[in-house]
Formats: structure tokens, sequence, C-alpha cells
């Protein structure tokens, strides 16, 4: 029997039959996406899965260092997109020139002990100039960010972008995806149900207490203990840590956030080509609370944010998980909006 599953994987590898979940299957209109950071731990296998998206007709890949390499790999394989790697702070306009879709993957990833505020003083710069040079280079793009910690670097990008003349609000937004990923998956473990068929909203940030995963609007519905509903929360919230304790010191999150990345773009591209109901979360500039930006489930279009829903039905853990989350998001946007203007 696994004689014969090992040739039908063989069969449809050499078919290009196996495809992601939720990825898109049918080409479209050119598009041109560019990663900036793209020789990094999560700007591989992002560059990779952008690659294998038939979506893009373009991509460019940029980091510091290293990037003709990932460049020259990804290229070899035989998918739609022609790929160009750029290296160097003086071919970053080149990377970016046409782009509809720049995807922000760059800075120092997370090592045991740190928390997201102690990545701010390293990304916070890198992710300053990167947005520098979108206002001047693609104004129009997408820009989808990853860098963390993505509660300030939003509002960084946001700061940028406004005092160039070029912010679109609903251009900008934070990629939260990956607590989406992990609420889907812990959640379908926990219930017995097949995760293919779950969904489960994120609202709030993306770091710690201020990641919200709302079980009481999850699909299908389980009705867990609350206790199940706790564990299931600060393991969401704190999956990020799992990970990168689990490592020993070796990484990050970077495969699963690399693939979470790639939902998301992949929504913009669809997004981008009119296809339609299109609907995740993201990290946006928002007025579903008193905080200006916030993570809810929004509407992607051709003009990218087309629609930011509100939160609907909470429980009262939820509400209470709300109230808590929003003085700390408050000052990480607020820490954001202090750097941009502070040059």
């Amino acid at each position: 029997m696994r004689s014969s599953m090992v040739r039908s994987v063989r069969t449809a590898l050499s078919r290009g039959q196996i495809l992601r979940r939720d990825y898109s299957v049918t080409s479209g209109p050119e598009r041109k996406v560019a990663v900036l950071g793209a020789a990094g731990g999560i700007g591989q296998p992002l560059s990779l899965l952008m690659k294998l998206n038939p979506l893009v007709s373009s991509l460019s890949l940029y980091d510091i260092a290293a990037t003709p390499g990932v460049a020259a790999d990804v290229s070899h394989i035989n998918t739609r997109s022609e790929v160009k790697g750029y290296v160097g702070e003086e071919n970053l306009g080149e990377a970016l020139k046409g782009a509809d879709v720049v995807i922000i993957p760059a800075g120092v990833p997370r090592k045991p002990g740190m928390t997201r505020d102690d990545l701010f003083n390293i990304n916070a710069g890198i992710v300053k100039s990167l947005c520098l040079a979108i206002a001047k280079y693609s104004p129009n793009a997408i820009v989808n960010m990853i860098s963390n910690p993505v509660n300030s670097t939003v509002p960084i990008a946001a700061e940028v972008f406004r005092k160039a003349g070029t912010y679109d609000e609903k251009k900008l937004f934070g990629v939260t995806t990956l607590d989406v990923v992990r609420a889907k998956t812990f959640y379908a473990a926990k219930a017995n149900v097949p995760v293919a068929a779950v969904n489960v909203p994120v609202v709030g940030g993306h770091a710690g207490i201020t990641i919200l995963p709302l079980f009481s609007q999850a699909t299908p519905q389980a009705n867990l203990p609350h206790d199940d509903i706790v564990a299931l929360t600060k393991r969401t919230q704190d999956g990020g840590t799992e990970v990168v304790e689990a490592k020993a010191g070796k990484g990050s999150a970077t495969l699963s956030m690399a693939y979470a990345g790639a939902l998301f773009a992949d929504a913009c591209l669809k997004g981008l080509n009119g296809v339609p109901d299109v609907v995740e979360c993201s990290f946006v500039q928002s007025s579903v609370t008193e905080l200006p930006f916030f993570a809810s489930k929004v509407r992607l279009g051709k003009n990218g944010v087309e629609e930011v829903y509100g939160l609907g039905p909470l429980s009262d853990f939820e509400k209470e998980g709300l109230e808590k989350l929003k003085p700390e998001l408050k000052s990480s946007i607020e820490k954001g909006i202090k750097f941009a203007n502070q040059s």
C-alpha cells in the first residue's frame, strides 16, 4: 500500500496537481509581487510559495544579501512567474517598480526570551526605510506587513506614507493570518472536526494578549467547555513563543508564517482581480473600536480594503479579553507613530 501511495504522489507531483489548500488554481492578469527580505527565514519559504501561485506573473525578490541565489533557486520551478533577484539598497527601487503587492518579512526574528518589543529597536528602522522606498517607487501597491512587532510597524508605515503624501488606508495591511491559521488548527483538534471546514475569526492585534480569537463565532460550532476555550485562547496567543522555545534558539515561526503570508497575499491578489467575497482577518486602519488600528474581518477587492466588518456578538470571556487588550495595543500603536515622527 505504501509503494502505491508513493507512486500516486509522484504522479501527482509530475502533473503539477498538488496544490496548497485554499490556494488559487487559475491564473489572471499580469501581477507583480515584491518580497522585501526574501533571503531571510520567512522570506525564502514565502518566495517559494509565491512562485507556486499562478496569479503571480512577476516575482521580485529583494534583500541586503544573498537574494541572487534565492532568486536563481526558485526561478527553476516550472510555474508562470518570472523571477528577478535584487541585492542592496541601490537596487531596491528597481525591485519595487510596478509592484501590485509588496510583502515585507524583513527584519530579525524573535529568539528565546525576546518579546516583540525587543524586536522594535531593530525592525522599526528597517521597516521605515523600506516604506520610504515604497512611497517613492510603488506608491499604489498593496503593502502586506509581516515584520514584527506588527502592532507598531503598521502604524510606522502609515506615518511614513502619510508624510510622503501617498497613504491609502485601504492598501496597508498587517498580516495576522498566522493567528487565524493557529486558531483553526488548535480548535479543530480540540473539537475533533476536519480542519478544512473550520473558520475562526481572530481580532485585536498580533502579539500576546492583543490576539483575540473569537471561538464563540467558530464554525462548525462545537460548544466546547469554557476551560477549553480559555486554554485554546492562551495557546493561540502564545503560538509564536511555543515555536521559538521548541526550536531552542535555532529560529522562530518561519515556515508557518510564510504559509500564512502566502495565503494572505493570495487573498489580496484575488481581490485585485475582482474575485467576489474575499474575506480575511487583518490589522488595518479601523473605526471598529476607539483605536486607530485594529484587526478584524475585512473584505478585499480591487482597491484593497473594500469593507471593514464589526466584531459581531462576543461572549463574556471575549468581551473581557477585548477590554484587556486595548491598553497594550494602544501603547504599541503610539510607540510606532512616535518612532515614525522622530525624524
